[in-house]
């Protein structure tokens, strides 16, 4: 069984990654979706809102399932079997840092892969801290998240997120 890891902080899960999380699922017999503990990036979500929020996100998948981790990406795609990380690139900007890492992680355990995945074009100027800027603003994210994730925002920023 082939098993692709796609980490992220997902503070929110936008319409970009769920894309990437379809595509993939069509590529790998199972996708996991691991969301990442980054207590240094300030998340608005915290870990277990973000897990249930993707989780929500992907009830009709049946061959993707969401994690939590913690630590070294490369520790936790081993320890899950994983043998592909994928990586979204919205824009050549992504591709020095996501390059890097990519690197490294190789570095760390050259076993697994690092597969690099572009949204459709819809989404390359989408990215978390866009929508969490235009929710807070007031500003319509209906276009960018799914629906749980909007209502979420609107919970979040209260009455400024505009509800359409």
């Amino acid at each position: 069984m082939r098993t692709a890891i796609y980490p992220g902080s997902f503070d929110p899960l936008t319409n970009g990654h769920l894309d990437i999380i379809q595509r993939a699922a069509k590529l790998f017999d199972r996708v996991i979706v691991a969301v990442a503990r980054n207590e240094s990036k300030h998340p608005l979500f915290t870990l277990q809102q973000r897990l249930k929020l993707v989780q929500l996100a992907l009830g009709g998948i049946p061959n993707v399932e969401a994690d939590a981790f913690d630590g070294l990406l490369v520790d936790y795609a081993q320890r899950r079997e994983g043998d592909a990380i994928i990586r979204g690139l919205r824009a050549v900007s992504d591709f020095e840092f996501e390059f890097q890492l990519a690197l490294m992680n190789r570095k760390l355990n050259s076993r697994v892969e690092t597969i690099f995945m572009m949204p459709r074009e819809t989404y390359t100027f989408l990215s978390s801290r866009l929508v969490k800027e235009v929710a807070s603003l007031g500003g319509d994210v209906d276009p960018f998240v799914p629906a749980h994730v909007k209502s979420a925002l609107r919970r979040k920023f209260g009455r400024r997120a505009r509800k359409s």
